[in-house]
């Protein structure tokens, strides 16, 4: 009895987590296309002070807010294997100064992430993306001719 209620919940989790899945594999994509588009050339390096939020984009990308309206977006070479769900991230800086090649993600738990790629962010039009994602096609229901008032 225990041995059939103990498969019956891991097929149920199995058949969960496949479901979950899929649109947060599509809201991931969506997502670094975004930043993508509002992403322009890239720089060898940006001033660093303060970490005012971040975004992880994957295994090996992530934005990074240095202020509301100053973002960068990093890659990193090759996967970062806790990026995406590490609940806080750091970055090595020399003199205030975040580079290429040299600096480096921190997740805590695993070895440091090398920063191979910073591009700066259009923050206007990352937001202009942002809200027109969220803008919902209405339509009314067609009237049902059987249901009556």
């Amino acid at each position: 009895m225990f041995a059939k209620r103990l498969l019956i919940g891991a097929v149920l989790a199995t058949s969960l987590a496949a479901c979950a899945s899929v649109p947060y594999a599509q809201r991931m994509s969506d997502r670094q296309a975004a930043y993508a588009a509002a992403a322009g050339e890239p720089v060898r390096s940006f001033r660093f002070f303060e970490l005012y939020s971040w975004e992880p984009l994957g295994n090996s990308q992530l934005a990074v807010y240095t202020r509301p309206n100053q973002a960068w977006l990093l890659s990193v070479s090759g996967p970062c294997p806790d990026l995406e769900f590490t609940n806080a991230i750091g970055l090595t800086s020399n003199m205030s100064e975040v580079s290429i090649n040299f600096d480096k993600v921190l997740t805590g738990r695993t070895f440091p992430c090398t920063i191979s790629q910073i591009r700066p962010i259009d923050v206007a039009k990352m937001r202009a993306v942002e809200h027109e994602q969220r803008k919902i096609e209405a339509a009314s229901r067609p009237q049902d001719p059987a249901a009556k008032n």
